[in-house]
């Protein structure tokens, strides 16, 4: 029997019956694509915790995680979902927490968890930087815009390569499995999506190293040298750790790697009055 789930017309059926409609605001585009639906569960496979999904939507991935065999924590925003993810998923082991994700108390999942979802785009990115710094999370398996994909996913020298790329990087190993059409989703947003997974390496947070690239980066047509002496970093102290890198004084954030960055950070604490004040 197909899933009902799986097609534009089974959703706009049961999105009618309900008497609702996709909200655009909180970015609901839901997925109808069954060969996708599958690449998804394959790459959160092995099931080595609990898996934590945000933003199910109408329940076609929470379903298919629980049947695979997850125990899975479904957390949603939209109130007006519960009598049609209470239908979808009746029989299954699911639990349904109707919550903002942002507000989710995510320092007290198991340790060991997964995170697999299909995120609401405009919560991506601070939600994602939020889980790993954490640092409960084994797993995370999970659709973003793909220009958001891009950003964490960025090698050095690129357009797409920042802080958020230097975040992923720190915390976990970023893969980038595949790319879906809007035509994979209902409503199709305007853009397409891809599907990432990141295995957290176990790095704690390094708030000192994070100030430095947030000053780094907050000037992208600026020199580092500039960047970082507008934020309030000694120009002399700044200007000794390029040269004792062999680095150019003229050289750009986007130039460096992670290890680059560690190496600097460590020559700038080398020199007097390394730090902002």
């Amino acid at each position: 029997m197909a899933n009902p789930l799986t097609s534009p017309k089974g959703v706009r059926e049961l999105l009618a019956r309900h008497g609702l409609f996709a909200d655009k605001r909180l970015g609901q585009h839901f997925l109808t694509s069954e060969a996708h639906l599958r690449r998804i569960v394959e790459a959160a496979q092995p099931f080595t915790g609990p898996v934590f999904e945000v933003g199910p939507g109408l329940g076609v991935l929470t379903r298919a995680l629980a049947q695979a065999g997850a125990e899975v924590t479904a957390i949603e925003k939209d109130e007006r979902l519960r009598p049609v993810l209470e239908e979808t998923l009746a029989g299954l082991r699911v639990k349904l927490r109707f919550q903002d994700a942002l507000a989710f108390p995510w320092e007290e999942v198991p340790q060991g968890s997964l995170l697999v979802a299909n995120l609401p785009y405009q919560i991506a990115t601070p939600l994602v930087t939020r889980l790993l710094k954490g640092g409960r999370l084994a797993r995370l398996v999970f659709l973003v815009q793909k220009e958001v994909a891009d950003r964490m996913t960025a090698p050095p020298k690129t357009p797409a390569y920042g802080l958020l790329s230097l975040r992923v990087a720190h915390h976990a190993r970023a893969e980038r499995l595949l790319d879906l059409p809007p035509g994979a989703f209902f409503p199709p947003p305007r853009v397409w999506s891809s599907l990432v997974r990141l295995t957290p390496k176990g790095a704690p947070d390094d708030p000192e190293l994070f100030a430095l690239l947030e000053a780094a980066f907050a000037h992208r047509r600026k020199t580092l040298k500039n960047a970082l002496v507008g934020a309030g970093y000694p120009k002399e102290a700044v200007e000794r750790a390029l040269a004792s890198l062999g680095l150019p004084q003229e050289v750009r954030a986007e130039e460096l790697d992670l290890e680059g960055f560690r190496l600097f950070r460590e020559a700038l604490g080398r020199g007097e009055g390394g730090s902002p004040p």
